[in-house]
């Protein structure tokens, strides 16, 4: 829906308060030394000037409605005199901070994570904020936990590449892709309501309670699996290099049985989890 906002400037707040104390004072003077109802009308006329003076601070703005006909906003800063019958709303433009509760939803693989968001706004259009959505500052928080919802179902928590199930953009490796795609979903979903989303991104990514324990011990044993794969690939290079270097200055011969078992036992050394406890044999090869 395209925006009606249209922004206006009022009369100037200090010439009329200024006009108002003189009304008061010779209305008030009058009363006092001539008695003369006429003087007490005008006393009550000036007070109902009073209600149509406004003070708009920075960043804050002010709705103005007659008899429920949209006149204008006013946005700039100062003291300002309106129509005294005028509604006035007073709506803030400054950047609000939104922390939304852990939600409990599914990833993309139906695992249940807990998760919640932390989004920066503010209102950019007093008309909308105003008069397309009921309640604005309500409708940023039902609408971020619903795009949160989604957000979730549209990525897995982890890659499990182990399992075939490897993705480019995951919740928890790929913090500014998801961060991007949150605040377009929510850009989307909270124009309606005038609303500009300055920044948002995940403020809390777990498991659920429920799982959390086993896949902590899956991400170990995926950890350790990984680094056996590295352990065993560098000592067959070094095997190799041994037996290479062996060979090539001619300091042992060696058949394929005593290779074998010479490969065996550095093998054994290289990738065992404890230190090595060497048996020196004083005798000969056989013994």
């Amino acid at each position: 829906m395209d925006s009606n906002e249209k922004t206006t400037t009022p009369s100037n707040g200090y010439v009329m308060l200024s006009l108002i104390v003189l009304l008061l004072i010779i209305g008030a003077a009058g009363l006092i030394t001539m008695k003369m109802p006429l003087f007490l009308i005008l006393i009550l006329a000036t007070l109902a000037l009073v209600p149509g003076l406004i003070l708009v601070n920075p960043n804050e703005s002010r709705v103005l409605l007659l008899f429920g006909k949209y006149k204008g906003t006013v946005k700039n800063n100062g003291l300002f005199w309106v129509n005294p019958f005028f509604t006035k709303t007073k709506i803030s433009l400054r950047a609000r901070n939104f922390d939304s509760e852990r939600l409990k939803v599914n990833d993309k693989l139906g695992n249940p994570i807990m998760i919640s968001t932390i989004l920066v706004w503010r209102v950019k259009d007093t008309f909308k904020a105003s008069f397309d959505v009921d309640n604005f500052e309500n409708f940023v928080v039902v609408q971020t936990d619903a795009a949160v919802r989604k957000l979730a179902s549209m990525y897995p928590y982890d890659n499990f590449a182990d399992e075939g199930l490897e993705e480019d953009i995951t919740l928890r490796s790929s913090v500014n892709e998801v961060s991007e795609a949150l605040e377009k979903e929510l850009e989307e979903r909270l124009d309606i309501a005038g609303i500009e989303v300055l920044e948002a991104r995940i403020g809390y990514l777990a498991y659920a309670n429920e799982i959390a324990s086993a896949m902590l011990k899956r991400q170990q044993a995926t950890a350790i699996v990984a680094a056996r794969h590295k352990i065993v690939e560098g000592a067959v290079s070094m095997v190799e290099m041994a037996l290479n270097e062996l060979s090539k200055k001619n300091i042992v011969h060696l058949d394929d049985e005593r290779r074998a078992a010479m490969v065996s036992n550095l093998m054994v050394i290289l990738c065992g989890d404890k230190d090595a406890s060497p048996i020196v044999n004083a005798g000969t090869l056989n013994h």
